[in-house]
C-alpha cells in the first residue's frame, strides 16, 4: 500500500494526468476494446457536468473518481494501472461515498472481471441487469 497524499477535489491542473489515467486504465480495463478506440479528450467529454475527486501521490494524480450528484450516480472510477492493488479505488470510492451518502448507484461492464470483483468486496449489490454498445452490465447499489 501506498500513501496517498491527498483526496482533493478536481482542478484544471489535473486534467492532463487524469487524461492518461483515464486513458491508459481504459486500455488496461476494457482489454477487448481496440486501443486506438481511446482517445485523450475522452477524458473531457465523460466528466461533463459531474463532481470528481482526485487521487494524488507525490504530486501525480494517480486516480479519479466522478459523479453525477442529482442522482448519486458514480460514473468513472479510474486508477493509473501502475497504482493498482494498492488501496487508491477503495479510498476514492469511500470519499465519494462520505460526500454524496447512500444509496448510490454505479454501472459496471461484466467483462470488467476485476472492477466486477472489487465492488462486490466492497458489499455493492446488484440492482439489474442491462446492456450498452460496451457490453452487458450490471447496475449496483451501495446501501447503509
Amino acid at each position: 500500500m501506498i500513501n496517498i497524499n491527498l483526496i482533493t477535489p478536481y482542478s484544471n491542473e489535473h486534467t492532463e494526468a487524469l487524461r492518461d489515467v483515464f486513458s491508459r486504465s481504459r486500455c488496461h480495463a476494457f482489454y477487448w476494446v481496440n486501443p486506438s478506440e481511446f482517445q485523450l479528450g475522452d477524458f473531457d467529454q465523460s466528466i461533463v457536468g459531474e463532481n470528481l475527486l482526485v487521487a494524488v501521490h507525490e504530486s501525480r494524480p494517480v486516480g479519479f473518481v466522478s459523479w453525477w450528484a442529482p442522482g448519486n450516480f458514480i460514473h468513472n472510477l479510474f486508477v493509473d494501472p501502475d497504482f493498482h492493488g494498492q488501496g487508491i479505488g477503495t479510498a476514492l470510492l469511500d470519499s465519494c461515498l462520505k460526500v454524496i451518502g447512500r444509496p448510490a448507484t454505479l454501472k459496471c461492464l461484466t467483462a470488467n472481471q476485476s472492477a466486477m470483483d472489487f465492488y462486490l468486496r466492497k458489499k455493492w449489490t446488484v440492482v439489474e441487469k442491462g446492456a450498452s454498445t460496451e457490453g452487458e452490465f450490471l447496475l449496483l447499489s451501495a446501501n447503509d
